[in-house]
């Protein structure tokens, strides 16, 4: 399903409203975070509706999709520090239940493992927020991903590191690797919400309503999970047939 908002704001409130209501629905759920300047306005506007509302946060159980190889949980542009900084210390969440992959892990691969079994053990993802890359790929599953694979080290296509260039320093390397979950994971969630803003997005949308289910495109996959929605505003809408974006304007 295809949801068409005027613009950021009503896309952020939009998702917020669905997050509050799979909370007071289940406060014990298990949510899939996502980072990304995407994000940014939807956790704000989830933070001021929690607090508005008294929303209780403490029972949930949440997993970060992914994180740079080499990046401390200190490190500033680690999304560690970036959950923390846009959602974690905002609200009373329980620090015990908040999980992410740690960067510097020894052994990055056993890591992955470790990270996926501890998701399972929690029973899966109840819903699942995901942003998409310029190139198609969610969390950091680059094209050419396997569809069966699960978390995993991933390296990082050189579109993926120029797009999010911008989130660092000027002179600052970006990492070259990264570890996150697959779509293994991804598409056990019970429920996903896919959010793409701006006209930077439209391209990639558009092909995703043109192609089939492809490797190359890894988030043409969520054409076969029953219960995604993918979220645009207006810009991220703008190259969808004309009678797509009549049928599915919010």
């Amino acid at each position: 399903m295809i949801q068409i908002f005027s613009d950021p704001s009503a896309v952020a409130e939009y998702v917020s409203e669905a997050l509050i209501a799979k909370i007071r629905s289940k406060p014990e759920a298990v949510l899939g975070l996502a980072t990304g300047g995407t994000m940014e306005p939807i956790y704000a506007r989830f933070i001021d509706q929690a607090r508005q509302s008294g929303l209780d946060v403490s029972r949930l159980t949440s997993f970060n999709l992914d994180e740079y190889v080499g990046l401390s949980a200190d490190h500033p542009k680690s999304y560690s520090v970036y959950m923390r900084e846009h959602l974690f210390r905002h609200l009373a969440f329980d620090a015990s239940r908040l999980h992410l992959l740690n960067g510097l892990a020894r052994d990055s691969v056993a890591h992955c493992q470790a990270y996926a079994a501890k998701l399972q053990g929690y029973g899966g993802i109840d819903l699942q927020l995901l942003g998409v890359g310029g190139n198609g790929h969610i969390g950091f599953n680059e094209p050419g991903t396997a569809f069966d694979r699960p978390c995993h080290v991933v390296k990082l296509a050189e579109q993926t590191r120029i797009d999010n260039r911008r989130f660092f320093a000027a002179g600052a390397v970006v990492p070259e690797s990264a570890m996150t979950l697959g779509l293994v994971e991804i598409m056990a969630a019970r429920e996903i919400l896919l959010v793409a803003t701006g006209e930077s997005k439209a391209e990639i949308v558009a092909e995703w309503y043109r192609r089939d289910v492809t490797e190359e495109i890894p988030f043409t996959i969520l054409k076969r999970h029953p219960q995604t929605t993918m979220i645009l505003d207006e810009a991220a809408a703008s190259l969808l047939p004309d009678e797509v974006s009549r049928q599915c304007v919010v």
